[in-house]
């Protein structure tokens, strides 16, 4: 689902906001799992997340998505926790 340019603007301020205040919790950010999110609040009651995980001082963004039900989808969870082990697996190669 594409993000109108105002959401796209709310999500990465929060983004930002996470980022530069890190570490914060609730109302913004809190864990999922062996992850973090995101929690941005878009026009319509719409709930948006983006997962990420810190590798030091770098915020990785994982995985964006709408959030449609109470609870953070298992398919979502999968995909970022992939992606986290595709970057850790990319560093360790590098680094």
């Amino acid at each position: 689902m594409k993000l109108d340019r105002g959401d796209r603007r709310a999500v990465g301020t929060d983004v930002k906001d996470v980022e530069f205040a890190w570490p914060i919790g609730m109302p913004l950010c809190r864990k999922v799992g062996g992850l973090w999110e995101v929690r941005s609040s878009l026009s319509g009651g719409r709930i948006y997340r983006v997962l990420f995980n810190v590798d030091g001082k770098i915020m990785v963004l994982l995985h964006g998505f709408m959030k449609k039900t109470q609870k953070t989808p298992k398919k979502d969870i999968d995909t970022a926790e992939a992606r986290w082990k595709d970057y850790k697996a990319q560093q360790s190669k590098h680094g």
